[in-house]
């Protein structure tokens, strides 16, 4: 499943796949076999690549920036001052860009070949980002970005070739703690800190389908099936559900067919009292 990660770790014997430190300092994870050390305590935010040149993920902790190369786990990339502290991270479809967002700053471009940042993404006045998706669609690719600002959250559109700023939508008042794009970039997901499932479509940026309360506790994660058909969204209530997507009713060509008899009807009224044909 295609997805960033975020957890604290734990302390766990030396036999598991997690090992700590006799003081709790360090912790080891162990990914396919290699090991990879990280602070306990600190939130560590994971991100596989979803294409297949050789640079297997991107792992954040405490503001540094880390991309591996697999199978060695050889780091390619180290960058100790990302952000003051990162929210999250996503690889573009090609693999070749990393993006990631956090709290001091704007949203950063990262250049995986050459390890290198390329683009800075601005925010606007008292504007936060919180999770970075690409769209995966072949036809428009685009990065999307969600915000808090006092009035709500929204959704950014970036343009993935120049890396300037194409829209920027509202779509709900509860700051978004949840956020995923389909696999065929139609439809978006946003989770709130109310419970609330959204999902949105992405040509028009408006709401298709919305659960109420679909959760006890905020959303912390969503994914799509890979038809678009269902998203799975799970809580910190411990819950987990599967939302059937459902199409939109095609009622618009029917509402323009009444709203023409209607004006015929009122041409012809009109004809007749008058006696315009007379």
């Amino acid at each position: 499943m295609r997805s960033c990660r975020s957890w604290t770790p734990s302390l766990l014997p030396s036999s598991s796949s997690q090992s700590s430190s006799e003081y709790g300092h360090q912790a080891r994870v162990r990914t396919f076999g290699v090991a990879v050390e990280f602070d306990l305590g600190k939130p560590i935010i994971f991100c596989v690549n979803p294409s297949n040149i050789p640079w297997v993920d991107g792992v954040v902790q405490d503001g540094k920036l880390r991309v591996f190369k697999w199978p060695s786990m050889e780091i390619i990339l180290d960058e100790a001052n990302s952000h003051a502290s990162v929210r999250d991270l996503d690889f573009s479809p090609d693999g070749k860009f990393l993006v990631s967002v956090g709290s001091g700053g704007p949203g950063r471009v990262w250049d995986v070949t050459s390890s290198k940042p390329v683009a800075s993404l601005p925010k606007e006045q008292d504007e936060i980002f919180a999770f970075c998706r690409f769209s995966h669609s072949d036809k428009n690719p685009v990065l999307y970005i969600t915000s808090m600002r006092g009035q709500g959250g929204s959704i950014v559109r970036w343009e993935i070739s120049s890396w300037k700023r194409m829209s920027t939508k509202q779509v709900v008042r509860d700051p978004v703690c949840a956020f995923n794009v389909s696999a065929d970039g139609k439809l978006l997901a946003v989770g709130t800190i109310e419970g609330d499932v959204l999902i949105i479509n992405s040509a028009n940026m408006h709401v298709h389908n919305v659960v109420r309360k679909a959760h006890l506790g905020l959303v912390t994660a969503l994914m799509f099936s890979e038809d678009s058909r269902a998203l799975v969204s799970a809580s910190l209530d411990s819950s987990a559900r599967v939302t059937v997507i459902k199409d939109a009713k095609k009622n618009g060509f029917s509402l323009w067919i009444v709203v023409l008899v209607i004006l015929l009807a009122i041409v012809a009224y009109y004809v007749k009292t008058e006696g315009i044909l007379h």
